[in-house]
């Protein structure tokens, strides 16, 4: 019997605030039982050590990235259950010769999640200044499906020539802005709204947000059976308590690519 040929998602995740929308997504992906191939920023890193307390190490991918996947969008460890994690491969961000920086290595597409403005400016301009931009380039030289879930606001006039620009090339320009007529009471519900709709460019199935089915009050019906807001602020912690914790906002200009 002839194996199946691992055909992963590349899940590329730069330095903008938004590491819980990389981490809904990657849960989506192995739920729905897809392979992923992840690289992770340098400028990543230090977001992700902000928002979580988690230091990603190359080293120790596998347990710091298993860690990651367990806790909230608000920060609160074991709020998920630890996924499988034997269908992910990880790359350096600095390895040029990985295996997704050629187009003759099998992948379906790729999802920048989030993208910086400064990642959205390197993919446009074809720069491949580390991995993450490296395989971007392959992405849409190989017409792959690239999505680029940027996340920054406001938008100046230059990153929104680039983004027209990945636009015109293929790519599918995703900002990461939630709905709110699914009924979300939590900040939880807010991040799996845009993880979802994430995934649904890349056409992978998942149940992360209630679909509009065309009837006005759908949210406010929805809020009893989502739980409500102030019961699960207690049981999921708040930001203002964690501010303390992980130190604070970020400093500008810490969103690299």
């Amino acid at each position: 019997m002839t194996e199946r040929k691992r055909t992963p998602w590349v899940v590329g995740v730069s330095g903008a605030s938004g590491t819980p929308y990389a981490a809904a997504v990657l849960r989506g992906l192995l739920a729905a039982g897809e392979s992923v191939d992840l690289v992770v920023s340098r400028a990543s890193r230090l977001t992700l050590l902000d928002e979580t307390g988690i230091a990603f190490r190359d080293a120790h991918w596998r347990e710091d990235l298993g860690e990651w996947l367990e806790r909230g969008a608000d920060g609160k460890p074991a709020s998920f259950a630890r996924p499988d994690l034997a269908g992910v491969r990880h790359w350096g961000a600095g390895d040029l010769a990985a295996g997704p920086s050629s187009g003759s290595y099998p992948v379906k597409g790729m999802l920048i999640v989030p993208a910086s403005t400064a990642c959205v400016a390197g993919v446009a301009l074809g720069l491949s200044k580390d991995l993450l931009q490296r395989v971007a380039s392959v992405t849409l030289k190989e017409r792959r499906r690239l999505v680029v879930c940027v996340r920054e606001t406001p938008l100046n006039g230059q990153t929104l020539k680039h983004l027209v620009a990945l636009d015109e090339a293929g790519a599918v320009v995703l900002p990461a802005s939630p709905a709110f007529y699914a009924g979300a009471t939590h900040i939880q519900d807010l991040v799996d709204f845009v993880a979802g709709r994430v995934l649904d460019a890349a056409g992978v199935p998942h149940r992360l947000y209630r679909r509009w089915e065309g009837e006005l009050g759908g949210a406010v019906a929805r809020k009893g059976e989502l739980g409500g807001a102030v019961a699960r602020k207690g049981e999921l912690g708040g930001a203002v308590a964690r501010k303390g914790e992980l130190g604070g906002s970020r400093p500008p200009g810490a969103s690299g690519g």
